[in-house]
């Protein structure tokens, strides 16, 4: 199979302008992990999603971005997406039957397993986002993601199509498509052949369960401090035991949740 062309890459980030079948409105790139967002501002997109090493892997048909506008469901002449809580109570809850027609529209074409194109909302009561996650998230065939606004999203769909929600930390943003961008740039640094050098991955912070040690380059002295000796030794051996040193030492100090997770995995510890 030839190699995808840069324009493949960009034409697939382009968002519907009205409901119709996925297959007719983007080139559907053979094998390439792919990103649904359901979306009221697909202008968003890509993004930061567009720069740098994931923007390259898009370019290049690594992976690929399919924006879904919401707002393309509503209903009426507003194309109304919202309705006042039930029950009463301050702002506006994103309806059921309109993220619902958006939700199958989105699906058409996908696995029917779960577990091999997950459906999540980003959500502040989720579950939090962490490097485990991603690492699940890019072991699949895509996944498709639905960004929340106003106060949220109506509970029957989530229970409905068992979406799974989940959330950046303890914080609100105005809309999940921060979020959705953050989530997206984690999972897609993990597919073969984005980062280039698969080592980068592995050495990073939270792969091992810590956090990462830290980093010196050129020059050797700067404005009186020096790199540590040990990192310009040459010593393969008492490099990988300082830096293993330091990673633990930071863990243990700066997230002592991690390092209570990694004492109890640790069969030595």
């Amino acid at each position: 199979m030839s190699q995808p062309t840069k324009s493949h890459g960009r034409l697939s980030i382009s968002a519907t302008a009205k409901p119709r079948e996925l297959i007719s409105d983007t080139p559907d790139l053979q094998g390439a992990w792919t990103a649904r967002v359901i979306t009221l501002v697909p202008q968003t997109f890509p993004g930061v999603l567009g720069a740098s090493l994931t923007g390259k892997a898009l370019e290049q048909g690594l992976w690929q971005l399919q924006p879904i506008d919401l707002r393309q469901f509503g209903e009426g002449r507003h194309r109304n997406v919202d309705d006042t809580p039930a029950g009463g109570g301050a702002g506006m809850v994103l309806r059921a039957d309109v993220m619902g027609d958006a939700i199958e529209h989105a699906m058409q074409g996908t696995p029917r397993a779960r577990d091999d194109w997950p459906l999540v909302y980003l959500s502040p009561r989720g579950k939090p986002f962490d490097q485990a996650m991603a690492r699940r998230f890019s072991r699949t065939s895509g996944l498709t993601l639905i960004c929340g606004r106003f106060e949220g999203l109506d509970q029957r769909v989530i229970d409905h199509y068992e979406i799974e929600e989940v959330s950046l930390g303890d914080f609100v943003l105005t809309g999940g498509e921060i979020a959705a961008q953050a989530l997206i740039d984690a999972t897609v640094r993990l597919l073969p052949g984005v980062l280039g050098n698969e080592a980068s991955a592995e050495e990073e912070s939270f792969s091992d369960g810590l956090l990462e040690h830290p980093q010196f380059t050129k020059p050797a002295i700067w404005r009186g401090h020096a790199i540590p000796e040990v990192l310009l030794s040459g010593h393969h051996a008492r490099i990988a035991e300082w830096r293993q040193a330091q990673s633990e030492e930071l863990t243990r100090h700066r997230r002592p949740d991690l390092w209570a997770a990694h004492e109890k995995d640790d069969p030595d510890g």
